[in-house]
């Protein structure tokens, strides 16, 4: 046998992720470095006072123990090192490889087993599991019950969070209470947070809405310690992220607010905020356990020894110096009810208070919420679904998260409304909301029905009316529409409706005698408003294209990177997509395109000026001859098909004409047809000017072509 064993992919498990790497066996030490993280184990021989051989998840696995105490495991071997490894241990080490069974009977009751930084959990003597205490993060306690909650690492797929051990109560005779027995192994070897030295201060029962219970806070130089009468909680200063001091709408009670990340644990709930609650009236005397200099040294004149007053500014004023934040309180934002700096309103079906602050808002209390500014994408405001008086107020962030608090009361809308404005956040239904504002229709009336449509319909029908009265204020007036006689609503918002009943109803006729010239008058005016169509301008194909913008050329480039990165996605939302991508693209990145863009103008210029140059873009007399006798062909197709719908309005049964029959006077095509069903839908309803270029674009393209036009 030679002087070194060695041995490549062996895991060695840190904190629930196992790392590969290798294992040598010399005569002097035991190495193992791993691959991934190149830390290196070193364990001289001298040192190695126990081996152990065993079934593991990944084959057979080796534990050390040393005599100063450290254990080492490693696994990944395969059955048939057994002898190599026990004959090198013994001839080198002078230590037994014992082999070992683990329990696989799935029992979970046995006997705890405190064995250096291990703590095993045996049954019959075998060992089940065995957890490292290096890697315990916190140990709480409960009756009868002993809770670990373990570090956790990022490269680990999963976790194990925490485990809980049920220790049964001791005989009555024996002193020791065995729950604070298994506790105490537990915190002599676990990475947890240790009460050395005495409290700052002690502030006694103080009720706490999350977690709710009352708690003694002890304050020590590096940590907060929650002591309740059920959980305890040791909280580092620097998992506190900020602090809030937050008073409360009937002006008696104040809420202090301290946001910790990560957050406190208590079985499957995680408490991201701890709330204090406190009363307005109640008073402290404080005394901190610390010597005038020692005071004035380390605090630098934020607390005094002896201080007294409010029992929250006293709390707050010592958080804020050992934590070494600011404290966040509200801004000049003021609601409805005089001096309240909040709104009541709901979240998730619980009451609470919405804060505006001046960077965001803030909500108690259950659950809490807390949103910055600069991760909120939009704000909306909601008419509420239960009743008229009250209405939502959605919150959309930038990760695409919405929170909806509702039940907010309407007079609360106005101030709400300037607050988010003021701070320039995007509102979705910003238009119609300051439409609503400055018609007051969150007035104090109890016969107010609040209807969204119905008010759109009002101010699109504003504008609307405005824009014909500009353009239209020299002819006469339209009268088809009554807004007097067919509809209430219509009065609302129709301020030419007494107008057009005086002007109607000068003639002294009634109401069934206004409405028939209405419609007359409409389709008169609207004829003799038609102008003559002008004849459409001829493309060259020779002419060369426009530029491209620089979005237009980057688009193109990036059409088929998007279809990629979002199959089945439609035209439309390509384009919505891509305008969203184009707006986050950096500055230099746009300069590269309109630098493009430029130079397809510059050339787009020079092949303009080469083209005209050449004699490109002028008509000759032949084309505009070409052009007279086209237009004139078109007319002669028109008013025979005029006449034709005129004989068929005659009736009688020449209109009728078999598929056979074939007449020279009139064609039978599908563009005819479908001309001659128009032309008869436009004695009914003028047609707009879109649709009449539309139609000769399509009777020019089912007519075959001149011997003229073929010339040309």
């Amino acid at each position: 046998m030679g002087d070194t064993l060695e041995f490549n992919e062996i895991y060695h498990e840190s904190k629930g992720s196992w790392n590969d790497g290798r294992l040598r066996f010399s005569k002097q030490n035991v190495v193992y470095k791993s691959s991934k993280t190149g830390k290196v184990d070193n364990i001289p021989a001298a040192e190695l006072s126990v081996a152990t051989w065993r079934r593991v998840c990944l084959g057979h696995g080796i534990k050390l123990a040393t005599s100063n105490g450290h254990v080492y495991k490693y696994d990944g071997f395969r059955d048939t090192d057994y002898e190599r490894i026990s004959e090198f241990f013994k001839a080198n080490y002078k230590v037994e490889l014992t082999e070992k069974d683990m329990c696989v009977k799935g029992w979970n009751w046995g006997t705890a087993k405190f064995s250096g930084p291990l703590l095993s959990f045996d049954v019959n003597d075998s060992s089940v599991f065995e957890i490292p205490l290096a890697s315990v993060s916190q140990c709480a306690t409960g009756k009868n019950e002993v809770t670990l909650e373990f570090h956790q690492n990022d490269d680990a797929e999963v976790s194990l969070m925490e485990v809980r051990f049920y220790v049964p109560p001791g005989p009555a005779d024996e002193g020791a209470d065995p729950v604070e027995a298994f506790a105490q192994n537990v915190r002599s070897k676990a990475d947890v947070i240790q009460a050395t030295g005495d409290a700052v201060c002690v502030f006694k029962e103080l009720q706490c809405l999350t977690p709710r219970g009352r708690y003694d806070i002890l304050i020590y130089p590096a940590f907060l310690h929650l002591h309740g009468k059920t959980f305890d909680y040791k909280i580092p200063y620097t998992t506190v992220l900020r602090l809030f001091l937050l008073p409360s709408k009937d002006q008696r009670q104040m809420f202090f607010v301290i946001s910790l990340d990560p957050p406190i644990k208590q079985g499957q709930t995680r408490y991201h905020f701890l709330i204090l609650h406190f009363s307005k009236e109640e008073e402290l005397k404080l005394t901190l356990n610390m010597s005038e200099e020692e005071v004035e040294k380390r605090y630098e004149g934020k607390l005094s020894k002896n201080m007294s007053g409010s029992l929250y500014e006293m709390v707050s004023r010592v958080m804020k110096a050992l934590v070494n934040r600011k404290i966040t309180v509200p801004g000049n934002f003021q609601g409805n009810t005089p001096g309240a700096q909040c709104i009541t309103c709901s979240y998730k079906a619980q009451s609470g208070l919405l804060y505006p602050l001046e960077r965001g808002f803030i909500y108690v209390h259950k659950p809490p919420v807390h949103l910055r500014f600069e991760e909120i994408s939009s704000v909306n405001f909601a008419r509420g679904t239960t009743t008229t008086r009250s209405f939502d107020f959605e919150v959309e962030t930038k990760q695409g998260n919405q929170f909806t608090f509702s039940s907010i009361e309407r007079e609360e809308y106005g101030k709400l409304f300037d607050f988010v404005n003021a701070k320039k956040l995007h509102i979705k239904n910003r238009g119609f909301k300051e439409i609503k504002a400055k018609n007051n229709e969150y007035s104090d009336s109890d016969d107010d029905q609040h209807d969204a449509y119905l008010e759109r319909m009002k101010a699109e029908g504003k504008i609307r009316e405005e824009g014909d009265g500009s353009n239209d204020s020299d002819e006469e007036t339209d009268e088809s529409f009554n807004p007097g006689e067919e509809s209430d609503v219509a009065e609302e918002y129709d301020s030419n409706a007494s107008e057009s009943d005086s002007g109607s109803g000068g003639d002294g006729s009634g109401d069934e005698g206004k409405k028939k010239p209405a419609k007359k008058a409409k389709v008169v005016k609207e004829k003799r408003e038609r102008k003559p169509r002008k004849e459409k301008k001829q493309k060259d194909t020779n002419a060369p294209k426009r530029p491209m913008s620089s979005y237009m050329l980057w688009l193109n480039s990036s059409r088929e990177r998007i279809k990629s990165e979002n199959p089945g996605i439609s035209i439309t939302e390509i384009s919505k997509k891509a305008g969203e991508m184009w707006k986050q693209i950096g500055k230099e990145d746009k300069e590269e395109w309109d630098g493009k863009a430029e130079e397809a103008k510059k050339t787009y210029e020079k092949a303009m000026k080469e083209y005209r140059e050449s004699g490109g873009g002028s008509s000759t007399p032949a084309k505009k001859e070409s052009k007279k006798k086209a237009g004139g062909k078109k007319e002669d197709k028109k008013r025979k098909s005029g006449g034709g719908e005129k004989e068929k309005e005659q009736g009688g049964n020449d209109s009728f004409k078999s598929r056979e029959f074939i007449s020279s006077e009139e064609s039978s095509s599908d563009g005819e047809r479908k001309k001659a069903k128009k032309a008869k839908k436009a004695k009914g309803k003028p047609q707009s000017r879109d649709k009449e270029s539309e139609e000769e674009e399509e009777e020019a393209m089912t007519t075959p072509p001149s011997s003229e036009e073929d010339s040309d």
